[in-house]
């Protein structure tokens, strides 16, 4: 469904060349649920308007759905959907009717688009406002909405920048099982772009992360994790001796096990750290090294992403990506 090659985005500001997106190669099967990962400015947002043809690239080439985006982006159009960042419902229309004209849009018979319409209303908690004029709607409900446009047509491919961005959790929740029904009936194939993490981690079933507009790490979320970012073991003591003690005897409990400790706290970073706990705590008893706590968290998308940059999936900021939205 998509197949980039050397995909590449120059802009300027303020009379300096900006590198957005540097050649990226990627692959998406159909069917597939694929989401890019990276903090703002990483290339995530560009890569998409290039993909949809919003944005023609400065070099390297793009099939999209079977059609390349430089020389057919009708063809493109015509068969993917698009949730971007921004509201795309005109403010003087009422919401019901937006979404009925996207439907015709595409083609859709006036039945069908209002059974289309009627069904989002419903999946999305906009029937209390669907026949109000857009302008007048919150940010939430404007938010929906975009969503609800992007999947009247129920495109075989659809691309989704940010969705959950000012919706409440459980809107979060009814989009994602949207999702997951749209995959299940229709095999739509989907690019997900979210700083919700948990959103990536349990709809995607591949995870591309994007740094400084490249691919830095492609696979599975579970392969990824393992790694990249093994499990933490976090325990406390009574006195920072016996953290201390303990510390050089927690090294010794697996290879490439690391250790940081802090007074009487103690954090291990290990693969398989579940799994080893129980003998970590039986090798401090027979050491009398009493545990006071123990916790064990297994690793996230955001232990990946700082272990490979050293920066936080969850860090806000101005960049690349959002320095070329506002020159566009």
């Amino acid at each position: 469904m998509i197949r980039t090659r050397g995909l590449t985005r120059h802009f300027t500001v303020k009379r300096q060349t900006v590198e957005a997106v540097k050649g990226l190669d990627l692959s998406v099967a159909e069917g597939e649920l694929v989401a890019l990962l990276g903090p703002n400015g990483a290339g995530k947002s560009t890569t998409l308007r290039m993909l949809t043809t919003l944005l023609r690239p400065t070099s390297g080439t793009a099939e999209v759905a079977g059609h390349d985006v430089i020389r057919d982006p009708r063809g493109v159009r015509n068969r993917i959907g698009y949730i971007g960042q921004g509201n795309g419902a005109g403010h003087s229309q009422r919401a019901r009717d937006e979404l009925i004209s996207q439907g015709r849009a595409y083609g859709m018979s006036v039945r069908a688009a209002r059974s289309r319409a009627a069904e989002l209303v419903a999946s999305l908690d906009l029937e209390a406002v669907a026949d109000r004029v857009v302008s007048t709607l919150s940010g939430g409900q404007r938010r929906r909405l975009d969503i609800a446009m992007g999947l009247i047509h129920a495109p075989e491919l659809l691309f989704l920048d940010e969705p959950s961005t000012g919706l409440d959790p459980q809107n979060r929740a009814n989009l994602a099982e949207h999702i997951r029904r749209l995959r299940a009936e229709r095999g739509t194939t989907m690019v997900l772009t979210t700083h919700y993490l948990e959103e990536a981690d349990q709809l995607a079933e591949r995870v591309v992360v994007i740094d400084h507009g490249r691919i830095i790490a492609d696979d599975t979320p579970a392969r990824l994790k393992s790694a990249h970012a093994g499990d933490r073991i976090v325990l406390e003591f009574d006195h920072d001796d016996e953290a201390r003690r303990a510390q050089a005897r927690g090294l010794g409990i697996a290879e490439g096990a690391v250790a940081v400790r802090e007074g009487n706290r103690l954090e291990l970073r290990l693969d398989g750290g579940a799994r080893l706990a129980p003998k970590l705590l039986r090798s401090f008893d027979e050491a009398h090294l009493p545990v006071a706590s123990v916790e064990v968290a297994r690793p996230t998308l955001d232990d990946v992403f700082l272990n490979l940059t050293g920066r936080s999936l969850r860090e806000e900021g101005t960049g690349t990506a959002d320095a070329e939205e506002s020159a566009a």
